[in-house]
């Protein structure tokens, strides 16, 4: 058994950071839905403006957003763009599913 790429939300713009929030990420629900990621559910975020990365979890939110939330915000912060991956424990090769999003997180199409 490995862990491998189950989904991923491709070039999300993170929209707000909030230090004074307990740990977490939070996702708009219309994407945590689409990429199939769960409540509570651990995801490894990839910043790709400065490099952080980082696991929490997720917590899903309103229309387009996406906060870096408790100690990630010091990480990650408003404006960057990320990369959101869940992983699955699995004994075979799967094919991830892949959410792409536009600069306001709407989704342009899901492979």
């Amino acid at each position: 058994m490995k862990f491998v790429l189950n989904s991923k939300i491709f070039r999300a713009t993170v929209t707000q950071a909030n230090v004074k929030y307990e740990g977490s990420i939070t996702i708009d629900m219309d994407l945590c839905d689409k990429a199939g990621f769960w409540t509570g559910e651990k995801v490894l975020v990839v910043s790709n403006t400065t490099g952080a990365r980082l696991e929490t979890y997720v917590i899903p939110g309103c229309s387009g957003v996406i906060c870096m939330n408790g100690a990630a915000a010091h990480l990650i912060k408003a404006g960057e763009e990320i990369i959101i991956m869940g992983f699955k424990l699995s004994d075979k090769p799967i094919n991830p599913r892949i959410v792409f999003v536009d600069k306001n997180n709407k989704v342009l199409k899901i492979k």
